[in-house]
């Protein structure tokens, strides 16, 4: 039972912690600055698509937040990361740190969610 609870635990942490950087990422997007517009035009995005990003990031961090929510969430910002992923990958950009944070994302889900954990075990028991 501690043992669960501890997994439970670290599991926010991780996906607190994710989700203020997602939270801040979301956030600068509606500040803007020169940054931000460097930031696109590097990656080829249009300035007129920063608004409805920052929206959707932010609206998939929230739902990933809500636990009863959390796994359509985890789906969503997979989307979002693998989007990431592409349009740095499509510049020649490292994509390893967008790859951590998919892999973080879920790793955090799947420590707080016991559902989640019955469904995909990572060790199962062995018969008789």
């Amino acid at each position: 039972m501690a043992a669960t609870r501890k997994l439970v635990w670290t599991g926010w942490i991780i996906s607190i912690l994710l989700s203020l950087m997602f939270l801040m990422s979301g956030i600068l997007k509606f500040v803007g600055g020169p940054q931000v517009e460097q930031g696109l035009t590097h990656l080829g995005i249009a300035k007129s698509m920063v608004i409805p990003l920052g929206i959707l990031e932010l609206a998939c961090i929230v739902i990933y937040l809500i636990p009863i929510t959390s796994v359509l969430g985890a789906i969503l910002m997979s989307g979002y990361v693998g989007g990431i992923i592409l349009s740095h990958w499509r510049v020649g950009d490292p994509v390893y740190i967008p790859i951590v944070l998919g892999l973080m994302l879920w790793l955090g889900l799947y420590l707080r969610e016991p559902r989640l954990r019955e469904l995909i075990p990572l060790r199962r028991t062995s018969p008789g």
